[in-house]
């Protein structure tokens, strides 16, 4: 019951620990080879049998990291998360670690060997620091499980460095800016697309997923109940909005409620002459054949020459517009816990945090209000 230590040759030793019975009444035992002095294989043994009194399973989990990943994502995973996180899951998982570590035995992964793969995504594939940390905490959620499973007695991942995290400069429109985009939004088809999106402030999954039962023109405002996702093997569907205060209604400038009156008449003449060939979904924003519009064509065939025409860097973003939206309304004096409200942000203090760089032109304008009521 202590273990045995059996010597195998020069400074080669077994150390034999006994775990039980089966349910046919065999005896049951974890064998381990120790390379080194009988110290260390004592030392071995004296560590697996304090395992054991503790309750962690010291027999090594034989079954490969794939077979136990699948587990983990049918069994804990699926039930937990949102359909396009629980794709993302399986993404990261079959593009970059399924190939190099899927078959090791779970038992067998070691910090080194996650260390290197995440260094061939930095190094050879040339992936970002974000997509590292992303697989990092897919992987290191499944062997976090794996441990309270009693599969493997701690999380290699804890051991690992991660590439520093470079975030990227938010960009958002000055007001002779916005007005220059406005303008130059005027003459593309899908430029009403752009210009809702600066002015309502939302995600781009939230507005290309609005229908037309979301909008309503005589009261100007427009109801988020939806996101549109795209599957990464094709085909989309309509998922959750991001949070429970994702779910809001978002007041419209008028003239935005003007222009989406036209673009509604414009939108019906064209199903009308397609007929069958059109895909009703009752969506605001489409295609010609009314079909959902991909964020990459929006971007390249729409954005980027809107911002050409407008004196605009090809470096601002699609969701530079909601960060634009916002910033405007804080600059204007707007309180944060109505912009923080029309963007759907879980809390005013991630709109506070996230729009920190604005907050020293409201200090001095408050500053500037006080100077007025105190000394006249």
């Amino acid at each position: 019951m202590a273990g045995q230590i059996i010597k195998r040759g020069d400074n080669v030793w077994m150390v034999r620990i006994f775990t039980g019975r089966d349910e046919n009444g065999r005896r049951r035992y974890v064998n381990k080879t120790v390379h080194g002095t009988k110290k260390d294989a004592e030392k071995y043994r004296t560590a697996t049998l304090r395992d054991k009194d503790l309750g962690i399973n010291i027999e090594p989990a034989s079954e490969s990291l794939s077979k136990y990943l699948d587990k983990w994502l049918k069994s804990v995973v699926r039930s937990r998360v949102r359909e396009a996180t629980f794709d993302d899951y399986e993404y990261l998982l079959e593009r970059y670690l399924r190939p190099t570590l899927g078959a090791l035995k779970l038992c067998d992964i070691r910090s080194i060997d996650i260390q290197k793969v995440y260094g061939e995504m930095l190094n050879e594939k040339k992936l970002s620091a974000r997509t590292v940390r992303m697989t990092h905490a897919v992987l290191s959620s499944g062997l976090k499980q794996a441990v309270r499973w009693h599969m493997l007695a701690r999380n290699p991942c804890e051991f690992v460095d991660l590439p520093r995290l470079v975030r990227r400069e938010m960009q958002a429109l000055s007001p002779e800016q916005a007005s220059q985009f406005l303008e130059a939004a005027k003459t593309d088809k899908h430029g009403i697309v752009l210009v809702f999106a600066l002015a309502t402030g939302m995600r781009p999954e939230e507005y290309l997923a609005l229908k037309w039962s979301d909008i309503d023109l005589k009261a100007g405002t427009a109801i988020v109940r939806r996101t549109l996702i795209w599957r990464k093997g094709g085909g989309w569907y309509f998922g959750e909005p991001k949070t429970s205060r994702s779910r809001r209604t978002v007041p419209l400038p008028q003239s935005l409620v003007g222009a989406l009156a036209e673009h509604r008449r414009n939108q019906a003449e064209r199903r009308l002459k397609r007929g069958s060939d059109y895909e009703n979904n009752d969506l605001v924003f489409v295609t010609r054949d009314g079909s959902p519009i991909l964020l990459r064509n929006l971007v390249r065939r729409h954005l980027q020459p809107i911002l050409t025409r407008a004196t605009i860097p090809l470096t601002f973003r699609l969701y530079d517009l909601r960060h634009s939206c916002a910033t405007l309304l804080l600059s204007a004096g707007e309180n944060p816990k109505v912009v923080s409200e029309r963007l759907g942000h879980a809390s005013i203090v991630l709109t506070l945090d996230t729009y920190s760089h604005v907050l020293p032109s409201m200090q001095q304008a408050a500053t500037e209000k006080l100077e007025k009521l105190l000394y006249g």
